[in-house]
C-alpha cells in the first residue's frame, strides 16, 4: 500500500467512525476559478438574490499556517507524527482543505493566497473575518504549548487582513487568564479587530470565572463582541468540555457584552446549570435557546450558524431554520477550513433530510471542487424545511460589527 492509499483508509476510518459521509469523497479537488457557466448558474444566481454583498461578512473564518512564512502561526508538532492518527489526519485535512502548495516554505503562502482567491469569486463588499488563535494556558495565565493545537498571533491576523483590506477583516484572539490581556485588547481594538474568539475548551477558559470579570469590563467598554465556541467539540483537542456549556457565557452577557455564540452550540449535550445537583444532560442547542430567548439578553446575545450543516448536527439545523424569531439574530459564518473537507457536509445527506432540493447536489458538489466558501453560502441560502429558510438578513451581517447597538 502506497502512502496516498495509506492516507486515505486511515483517513476513511476515521470518517466513519465519526458517522461522517463518504459520498462526497475524501479530499478537496482544489481546482482553480469557478467557471463561467457555474458561476452564473441560477442556483448561485437565486443566492445572491436580495442580498447586499457589502454586507455578506463571513463572521467565522479561521487562518492558520505552520509558521514557515516567520511570521508566526503554529501547528502542533504532533499533529504530524503517525504515532497519533486522528491528529495526524485532522492535520492532513486541514492542509488539503487550503491547497497546500508542497513547495517548502510555502505553507503559511498557500493558506492565505486560496483564501484569496476564494473570496475574489465574491461581489465587491463581501469579507472575511479572519480569526487569530490564543494559546491554552493554565490559570496564571502561562501558555500550555504542549497542550495547544495550534496558534496564530493577532499581529498575524492583522497583517494578513491589512493586506486585503477590500476582502478580509479580523478578530482578535485574548486569553483572558493572560497576564497583559486588558493591554492586548487595547493593541487589537486600535488595529481595527472586530471582536474577540474563544475556544474555551480547547484554549482552558472558563467563560463563567470572576476571573474574567475585568476581562469583560474592558471588552464592554471597548464595544468589542466576543465570539464564542459553545457546545461539543470535534475539530481541535479539548481540556474540558463541560466549558463550552452555553450557559456558561451568561457572565460576560450580565457584563455588558454582546456574545456571538458560535455554531449556535449545535452539538452534543450539557449539563443544566440551573438544576441544582442535576447530573441530567441535555442538548446544548437547549441550552443555547435559553438564553436566545431571555428577554434580559435581547439584543446582547447572538449565534452563528457556521457548522450548523455537518452530518452531525442532526436536527438542530431544522430547528435554526424554524426559529425564524431568532433569525434577525443568527450570524452566517463559514467555519472554514471545515466546508472544504468533503467528508463533513455532504448535499446528497441533507437532500435526503428533506432540507435541500436533488437537483442542487450536483451543483453544489461542482462549486465546492473550485471553491468552499461560495458553496457554503450558495448551501445555506438553498436550504428550506418546508417554507422555512433563513432570512436575508441571517446573511448581512455588516452591520453588527459596525452599527453596534
Amino acid at each position: 500500500m502506497n502512502r496516498r492509499s495509506f492516507l486515505a483508509c486511515t483517513a476513511g476510518a476515521a470518517a466513519s467512525g465519526c458517522g461522517l459521509s463518504l459520498r462526497e469523497g475524501l479530499f478537496n479537488a482544489c481546482r482553480p476559478a469557478l467557471p463561467e457557466a457555474l458561476a452564473a448558474h441560477p442556483l448561485v444566481r437565486a443566492a445572491w438574490q436580495g442580498v447586499d454583498p457589502a454586507k455578506c461578512w463571513d463572521v467565522h473564518c479561521h487562518l492558520y499556517g505552520n509558521g514557515d512564512s516567520g511570521a508566526g502561526p503554529w501547528i502542533n508538532p504532533g499533529l504530524g507524527s503517525l504515532l497519533q492518527p486522528q491528529q495526524f489526519v485532522q492535520r492532513m485535512f486541514y492542509l488539503n482543505a487550503g491547497c497546500v502548495d508542497d513547495a517548502p516554505g510555502r505553507v503559511d503562502a498557500s493558506i492565505v493566497e486560496r483564501l484569496e482567491n476564494q473570496s475574489a469569486a465574491f461581489p465587491p463588499g463581501a469579507k472575511l473575518l479572519l480569526f487569530a488563535f490564543d494559546w491554552a494556558r493554565d490559570e496564571a495565565g502561562a501558555p500550555l504549548i504542549e497542550r495547544s493545537t495550534f496558534y496564530v498571533p493577532d499581529a498575524y491576523a492583522a497583517a494578513v487582513a491589512a493586506r486585503n483590506r477590500d476582502r478580509f477583516e479580523w478578530a482578535a484572539s485574548v486569553h483572558p487568564y493572560a497576564k497583559d490581556a486588558e493591554e492586548r485588547l487595547e493593541w487589537a481594538a486600535a488595529r481595527g479587530a472586530r471582536a474577540v474568539k474563544w475556544l474555551p475548551s480547547a484554549q482552558n477558559i472558563d467563560p463563567a470565572a470572576p476571573a474574567c470579570d475585568a476581562f469583560y469590563a474592558k471588552l464592554a467598554a471597548l464595544r468589542l463582541p466576543l465570539i464564542s465556541h459553545a457546545g461539543d467539540e470535534r475539530a481541535v483537542r479539548g481540556h474540558d468540555e463541560s466549558l463550552g456549556n452555553p450557559l456558561r457565557l451568561r457572565r460576560p452577557l450580565d457584563a455588558g457584552v454582546r456574545v456571538i455564540v458560535a455554531h449556535c452550540a449545535s452539538l452534543g449535550n450539557g449539563r443544566d446549570l440551573d438544576r441544582d445537583g442535576a447530573d441530567a444532560l441535555v442538548p446544548n442547542l437547549q441550552l443555547f435557546a435559553r438564553l436566545m430567548d431571555a428577554p434580559a439578553f435581547k439584543g446582547r446575545v447572538y449565534g452563528d450558524i457556521s457548522a450548523v450543516t455537518l452530518t452531525n448536527r442532526g436536527d438542530a439545523l431544522r430547528t435554526l431554520l424554524e426559529r425564524a424569531d431568532w433569525h434577525s439574530r443568527l450570524l452566517n459564518g463559514s467555519d472554514y477550513p471545515l466546508p472544504a473537507i468533503p467528508p463533513l457536509i455532504s448535499p446528497d445527506l441533507l437532500a435526503r433530510r428533506g432540507l435541500l432540493p436533488p437537483d442542487a447536489v450536483p451543483v453544489l458538489r461542482e462549486i465546492r471542487e473550485h471553491n468552499a466558501l461560495l458553496f457554503d453560502f450558495v448551501l445555506k441560502r438553498s436550504l428550506a424545511a418546508g417554507s422555512a429558510r433563513f432570512s436575508r438578513g441571517v446573511f448581512e451581517t455588516q452591520p453588527f460589527f459596525v452599527e453596534p447597538t
